[in-house]
């Protein structure tokens, strides 16, 4: 196999991928995954490896958590803050929170605390 046989079938990969994810999902889709901690006091980092435009933000809860805020970073340096501070049940969603216009999200930071050893959690933006 040759390097760039290797490398065409990683991009190709890649973008099989990542390309059902918002066509299934409509005008939503996902922005990253992370677990949190019952005891964690720092955030949970979500790196984005490409910048995602998007002009609201939702958390979904995969297990029952304590959400306090969540810490959204822009390409520009910028940064923004969603408090929460509420309980939310396995499959619970928040409601969109929304920037002033569709910004380029390169980092999220998700604060809050499981209610057992570790729960996951979804950050989903919409296209509209």
């Amino acid at each position: 196999m040759t390097l760039k046989s290797l490398i065409g079938g990683i991009i190709l990969t890649t973008m099989t991928l990542l390309a059902p994810a918002s066509a299934l999902a409509g005008d939503d889709f996902t922005l990253g995954r992370t677990i949190l901690l019952e005891h964690g006091n720092r955030g949970a980092d979500i790196p984005l490896l490409v910048c995602r435009n998007t002009d609201a933000i939702k958390l979904k809860a995969k297990r029952r958590l304590h959400l306090k805020r969540i810490k959204v970073t822009f390409q520009n340096g910028d940064t923004r803050t969603f408090n929460f501070f509420r309980d939310m049940k396995k499959g619970e969603e928040t409601d969109w929170r929304k920037f002033a216009y569709r910004r380029c999200v390169t980092h999220i930071e998700v604060f809050g605390n499981s209610d057992g050893s570790t729960a996951g959690v979804t950050v989903m933006g919409r296209e509209r």
